[in-house]
């Protein structure tokens, strides 16, 4: 079987790349699943993107001020980044 011309397969991606696109909730509202929700308190952001990094849908971004924020259409409230975050800027909440 023959990949077509513009497929990407992961042996294309170099090594230490970080895909922006959202993994499969890119075509799924996941964010519905979602029973707890991100809350940042931006005042202790050190801006290191380790919460963009282990994301494992990819739905955090940085906005024009360098903070990361989540999209919470894809957010399935894992709290990873949560877990993750050095500063602890994030903390999850419940969904109301």
């Amino acid at each position: 079987m023959s990949k077509a011309e513009n497929e990407i397969t992961w042996k294309d991606i170099e090594i230490g790349s970080i895909v922006t696109e959202a993994g499969n909730a890119s075509q799924y509202r996941t964010g519905d699943w979602r029973s707890q929700r991100p809350e940042y308190n931006f005042s202790r952001c050190i801006k290191c993107a380790l919460c963009q990094i282990y994301c494992p849908e990819g739905c955090i971004k940085q906005n024009a001020d360098g903070y990361f924020e989540t999209d919470l259409y894809y957010c399935k409230g894992c709290g990873i980044c949560a877990r993750e975050c050095p500063t602890m800027v994030i903390t999850m909440k419940e969904e109301e």
